[in-house]
C-alpha cells in the first residue's frame, strides 16, 4: 500500500459562546485544519489539526509522504518530524500520524485502539472545563465566582461530569480561588477540583492561591507559574500535586523537567507529544518516573477526539479525567453528529481505525463558515471587550 494524495481543508464551527483565556479570547468559533490521506487501495485516513489554518504547511510536506507505506511510521515520522530543522513540527506529523493509523486500522478491520496494544476501557470520564465566558446564551458575561460555580452544577447536572477545571489567569486570582471554593461547597468533597493559570502567575501569586487551595484536596494546579523553574519552585512550597501541559510539552524538556522536580502529572497530547504512538512512549517515560497522566485538550472536532478516546482507552495508568472543550462546540463534522456525554463520559469509538467518517454536508457548511470567518489567529491575543488589553506573565 502507498500513499497517493494528501488533501486539506479548513472547517470553523460556532461555539455556544465567546471563551476568556490568560492571553486572549476564542472569538466564538474553533477551526481545524482536516487531513486526508490517500492510498493506491483506496483506502482514505482521516486527521486533523489546531493551531490555525495549517493548509500550507501540510501541503509542503505532501511530496514528502506521497509513496510512502503508511504502515512505514518511523520512515514517516523521520522524513517529516527529523530531517528538516525548520519544518520540524511534532503538530503536523500527528496529524499524518493519526491519519496513517485510521489507514491501518480500515484495512486490516480493527481499531486505533486495538493497534495500540488494545483499550482497557470502553469509555473516558472527562471534565467540566470552565471558561469565563462572553456573550452567554443568555446574552451576559460571566463575572464573578458565582457564574463559574452556576455553570459547573449545570455541567454535573446535564452532561453527568463529576470533575472541572478551572481557566485561570483571566480574573483576580483571589476571585478564581473562590470558584473552586464554591464548587467545593455545592458539589460535595468528592468532586474533583483542578485550576490552571497556563503559567500566567508569578511564584508568590501561585504558592499563595496554593496554600489558599489545599484545604480544598484539589486533584492537582496545572501550570501554576512560567517554565520548568516556575512550576518546581511553587511545588517546593506547597502541598498539592503539580500538573502541566506545558512545560515539559515535548521529549526533549523530559529529563530536566524530571531532575528540577517540576511535575508530578503530564497531561498527553497527540499534537505535542509526537502522535498516538508518541503519546505512549510518553506514558512509559511516566510509568518509569512514577508520574501521573492525563489528557489535555487542543480545541478538537470529532476525528482528533476520536484518536485521543482510541489513545487513552489504552494507558491503565491514565486515571484521571480527560480534559474536552467538546461541551462548547455547537456541532461537529463527523456523521452522526456530536458525540454524546453517558454519565460524565465519552464512549471510545467503534469500528475499523478511527471508527468515525466525515459528514460531507457537514464539511462543505463549515467550510463555508470558516471563509466568511477567517483564521482567528491573527488576533487570537485580543479582547474584543477590553481593546487595550495585553498579556502579561508573571503581572499577578
Amino acid at each position: 500500500m502507498k500513499i497517493v494524495d494528501l488533501k486539506v481543508r479548513c472547517v470553523a464551527i460556532p461555539l455556544t459562546s465567546q471563551l476568556r483565556h490568560n492571553t486572549g479570547v476564542h472569538p466564538g468559533y474553533f477551526l481545524r485544519t482536516i487531513l486526508e490521506l490517500v492510498t493506491d487501495e483506496g483506502i482514505i485516513g482521516l486527521g486533523e489539526i489546531g493551531g490555525g489554518d495549517q493548509r500550507a504547511a501540510l501541503t509542503k510536506l505532501k511530496p514528502r509522504i506521497v509513496g510512502l507505506d503508511p504502515f512505514h511510521l518511523e520512515t514517516i515520522k523521520l522524513k517529516v518530524l527529523r530531517s528538516i530543522y525548520y519544518m520540524s513540527n511534532a503538530r503536523l506529523y500527528a496529524a499524518i500520524e493519526m491519519a496513517c493509523l485510521d489507514i491501518q486500522g480500515k484495512a486490516m478491520n480493527r481499531s486505533l485502539s486495538d493497534l495500540l496494544g488494545g483499550s482497557v476501557r470502553d469509555s473516558i470520564p472527562m471534565i467540566a472545563y470552565l471558561f469565563w465566558r462572553y456573550d452567554r446564551p443568555d446574552g451576559k458575561d460571566d463575572s464573578c465566582a458565582e457564574d463559574m460555580a452556576d455553570w459547573c452544577v449545570e455541567l454535573n447536572e446535564t452532561l453527568g461530569v463529576k470533575t472541572m477545571k478551572l481557566k485561570a489567569g483571566v480574573m483576580d486570582p483571589n476571585e478564581e480561588a473562590r470558584v473552586l471554593e464554591l464548587c467545593r461547597e455545592r458539589l460535595g468533597p468528592d468532586f474533583g477540583l483542578r485550576i490552571d493559570p497556563n503559567g500566567v502567575w508569578s511564584v508568590p501569586t501561585a504558592v499563595r492561591i496554593g496554600k489558599r487551595l489545599e484545604p480544598l484536596n484539589i486533584e492537582y494546579f496545572e501550570d501554576p507559574s512560567w517554565g520548568l523553574n516556575g512550576n518546581a519552585a511553587v511545588r517546593e512550597q506547597i502541598n498539592i500535586p503539580i500538573a502541566t501541559n506545558m512545560y515539559p510539552a515535548k521529549f526533549d524538556d523530559l529529563a530536566p523537567a524530571i531532575k528540577l522536580g517540576s511535575v508530578d502529572i503530564v497531561l498527553t497530547d497527540i499534537h505535542y507529544w509526537e502522535g498516538p504512538r508518541g503519546v505512549k512512549d510518553l506514558a512509559a517515560i511516566c510509568r518509569t518516573f512514577n508520574l501521573g497522566v492525563s489528557m489535555h485538550s487542543g480545541a478538537e472536532f470529532g476525528i482528533e477526539l476520536a484518536a485521543m478516546l482510541h489513545t487513552a482507552s489504552t494507558i491503565p495508568e491514565m486515571s484521571f479525567a480527560g480534559d474536552a472543550h467538546y461541551h462548547y462546540l455547537t456541532d461537529d463534522i463527523i456523521q452522526g453528529g456530536l458525540m454524546q456525554y453517558e454519565d460524565g463520559c465519552l464512549k471510545v469509538p467503534t469500528g475499523p481505525g478511527l471508527g468515525v467518517a466525515l459528514d460531507e454536508e457537514k464539511m462543505k457548511k463549515y467550510e463555508r463558515y470558516y471563509e466568511k470567518m477567517g483564521d482567528y489567529y491573527a488576533r487570537f491575543h485580543q479582547d474584543p471587550k477590553r481593546p487595550d488589553w495585553y498579556p502579561i506573565v508573571g503581572g499577578q
